[in-house]
């Protein structure tokens, strides 16, 4: 394999649904395979030059953007349980108080006993000390501000929607 080819195929491309929303970002040989069976089609959104691939028989043009000819059917997601395991994934494996990685545990935002739910908006990741320190007080009685306002975690395929939205503003600003 020649070295300018390693480099074509280092990059992805983005998948867009027959509906034109950003459903993921495929290798190039994904992208190529989807778009010589005919399960995509080229979708020019840029300016920018395709990538150029070689074969015996064929070049093809890789653009950076795809999109689906064929309809998905969306599989089922639920939001996942709150525990211990997706509440840390979700904070970044860091206290939502001070920022430590150090003896993690669960802390309820508004306490139990004070009416606060065992709900993705009320429970985020504490360290112990910080823990001990804000007790059975809300942040703001501790006067311990939360890094990120706490939320259940979205459907993947929005999160990547809402993430290349976001990446493609900052880029043509």
């Amino acid at each position: 394999m020649t070295s300018a080819l390693a480099q074509v195929l280092d990059h992805s491309v983005v998948v867009f649904s027959k509906n034109y929303l950003p459903i993921s970002r495929v290798n190039i040989k994904r992208a190529i395979a989807l778009m010589v069976t005919g399960k995509a089609e080229a979708l020019d959104l840029t300016d920018e030059t395709a990538w150029l691939v070689r074969s015996p028989n064929l070049v093809i043009a890789v653009p950076q953007h795809i999109r689906l000819t064929i309809a998905s059917t969306e599989r089922i997601w639920k939001v996942p349980p709150v525990n211990r395991r997706e509440v840390l994934k979700r904070d970044n494996h860091s206290c939502q108080y001070c920022g430590s990685n150090k003896h993690l545990t669960l802390d309820h935002v508004i306490p139990v006993s004070k009416g606060g739910q065992h709900k993705w908006d009320n429970v985020v990741t504490a360290c112990e000390p910080c823990n001990q320190r804000k007790r059975d007080r809300t942040p703001s009685e501790a006067n311990m501000p939360l890094h990120t306002k706490p939320k259940a975690p979205m459907h993947p395929t929005v999160a990547f929607a809402e993430n290349f939205w976001h990446n493609e503003n900052a880029c043509s600003q």
